[in-house]
């Protein structure tokens, strides 16, 4: 009975440290909240965002690309006092992340991946990223894809790209880091806006506030 007792606690605080190394990040936008888990598995990708979430940079960005059944990306530092129409994406911050690209995480619908140019080490912007919204793929798709980059699709992957939808064609191209776990409705929210020729929404909008989310305190009695 001790045994079995000790066993049970055992596996409980395993999971409760396991749920303690989660990192979130919460972006708010005039259209609500959305809520990104970052991956353990792109540690330097990670961090970075947790950096930049603690010095504020992200406030006042602006999602200044945003393309219906593909993507919506922001995080420009020149787009937080853009006047109107003026073409943006082009700012950094003066680094890159170097890629951390793997088979585990794909660009399902609702992944966060961090832009890049066109280097041919695939080293990450340091703090422009983008949300997949991305469409339903079919196996003909996901089959090309696999010829392309060179790695196969598990069943489980190749259901969520044929159900839930994504942009496949992404992958081994770019880090994917992270994953949206709430406000999927905000992000399709912001893709039906408004844009102009350089996909810029007409009506900008802004990361009001880029957050940490607080880990809960667990408060246990043995």
């Amino acid at each position: 009975m001790k045994k079995s007792l000790l066993i049970a606690c055992l596996c409980f605080l395993g999971m409760v440290a396991y749920a303690q190394k989660e990192t979130k990040v919460s972006i708010e936008t005039e259209y609500g909240k959305i809520v990104m888990l970052l991956y353990n598995n792109t540690p330097q990708h990670r961090d970075n965002m947790i950096k930049l979430a603690k010095s504020h940079f992200y406030d006042s960005t602006l999602f200044h690309r945003v393309i219906p059944n593909f993507v919506i990306q922001g995080g420009d530092p020149q787009s937080k006092h853009a006047q109107p129409g003026a073409m943006l994406g082009n700012g950094e911050i003066g680094y890159r992340i170097p890629a951390e690209i793997n088979t585990e995480d794909c660009h399902i619908r609702g992944a966060v991946g961090m832009a890049r140019d066109g280097n041919p080490k695939k080293e990450s912007s340091g703090c422009q990223f983008y949300i997949v919204t991305g469409k339903p793929a079919t196996d003909a798709e996901l089959d090309n894809v696999e010829r392309t980059r060179g790695a196969k699709y598990t069943a489980a992957q190749r259901e969520i790209y044929k159900t839930q939808g994504g942009t496949p064609h992404l992958d081994g191209g770019y880090t994917v880091f992270g994953q949206v776990i709430e406000g999927m409705d905000v992000v399709d929210k912001i893709s039906a806006q408004a844009c102009d020729q350089n996909n810029r929404p007409t009506k900008d909008i802004a990361m009001i506030k880029v957050r940490l989310v607080k880990k809960k305190k667990f408060l246990g009695i043995f």
